[in-house]
């Protein structure tokens, strides 16, 4: 088969993987032992207290090289399949079913919901820790409904979106560095006294691998508001108003969509241990109840499934193009490098016939005095 027949089918090899993937993630849940983002964080924490110092540089050096094994391990997997798109097939499988949370966030919004349902603060705030970092010990009904709502919004984003994203432009390496990358963030991103300059390379790597994939979020919630009774009108207005008053720069993109299509009031003061933040409202209406909670993973479900639609598509149609438009600025960068390389040949210079005189700079030879007209040989 030549060679537009196989990136053909690897293309389809790796929509197919997303789709099967998502799936397993959809009917399974993450894997309960021996879960690769686990160990990939054991890992990322043992390097880190090798490589830890109090400053970006070294920051950099351990985002480089944590986020660095994985992508080259899917490079390698994706070089040693390309003429093996069932193969191909199967690794994108399994390693969208590894990085992708979305059953797992839908579980998390539920549990809290039943807690909060059954007024059973004690339970709901020890199962906050299961979505957020925030300080759950004074938070009421309320808060704890709010922290929720936004968690989902986010990680709507961050477990579903964002990787399908990365593995439908990038294949197996943008799957597992996406991953990696987040990981990461979660492990040294946020503000502290150990990490204010050590995790400031992964939070921004992280901020950058998001800015696409969380306005994508914001759209599709949009897009998928009236699946949970939302307002898809209200839900654009919000989103256009308030997604740029977050401090993250990708954050209010979905939060601010969520809290117009559920019609409520998201942002205030967010307890951490240890500090605290005050951020500004997003949306309009009332502060979330537990009643809010099933739409907004009605909402995550729905914007998980639309997201597999764009990126199942997006391989084998815009990819495509995006590929063959690459490996033709490759293949013409390649040929003007070379003629570049290529040695100007020299003119060699001819003896100049008797009776004749050579030109200003050599360029010729010019007929002398008394001689007929070049080329003619014959006197007037």
């Amino acid at each position: 088969m030549g060679g537009d027949g196989v990136r053909r089918r690897l293309a389809v090899a790796n929509a197919a993987g997303l789709a099967a993937g998502y799936a397993l993630d959809a009917l399974v849940g993450d894997p309960r032992r021996w879960h690769p983002v686990a160990g990939f964080g054991r890992a990322a924490g043992a390097l880190e207290q090798r490589a830890y110092r109090p400053d970006p540089a070294a920051g950099a050096v351990f985002t480089g090289l944590a986020v660095g094994g994985p992508v080259l391990l899917g490079a390698a997997a994706t070089v040693l399949t390309r003429r093996r798109p069932v193969t191909r097939a199967v690794l994108v499988a399994a390693g969208t079913w590894t990085v992708l949370g979305g059953r797992t966030l839908r579980r998390e919004a539920t549990v809290m919901r039943h807690a909060l349902r059954r007024g059973d603060l004690p339970a709901a705030r020890n199962r906050l820790g299961h979505l957020c970092g925030r300080d759950p010990s004074l938070l009421d009904e309320s808060e704890l409904a709010r922290a929720t709502v936004e968690s989902v919004a986010e990680n709507t984003s961050d477990a579903v979106v964002a990787p399908l994203f990365w593995g439908a432009v990038a294949g197996l390496p943008g799957l597992l560095g996406y991953r990696a990358a987040n990981t990461l963030d979660a492990m040294v991103g946020h503000r502290s006294a150990r990490y204010a300059r050590f995790g400031t390379p992964a939070a921004r790597l992280d901020d950058l691998l998001n800015l696409a994939p969380a306005r994508l979020t914001g759209l599709l919630t949009i897009a998928v508001a009236p699946t949970a009774h939302g307002d898809r009108e209200r839900a654009w207005r919000v989103w256009r108003r308030d997604r740029n008053d977050h401090p993250s720069p990708n954050a209010g993109q979905c939060e601010a969509a969520m809290a117009g299509a559920l019609g409520v009031r998201l942002g205030g003061r967010n307890r951490y241990f240890g500090r605290t933040e005050t951020r500004p409202f997003l949306g309009d209406g009332p502060r979330p109840e537990a009643r809010h909670l099933k739409r907004a993973a009605r909402i995550s479900g729905a914007v998980g499934l639309a997201a597999l639609g764009v990126a199942a598509v997006y391989p084998v149609t815009l990819g495509r193009v995006v590929a063959a438009a690459g490996r033709w600025g490759w293949t013409a960068a390649a040929h003007t490098a070379r003629s570049a390389a290529r040695p100007v040949p020299s003119v060699r210079r001819l003896p100049a016939l008797p009776g004749t005189r050579v030109g200003r700079a050599g360029a010729g030879a010019t007929p002398s005095a008394g001689g007929g007209r070049a080329g003619t040989g014959g006197s007037r």
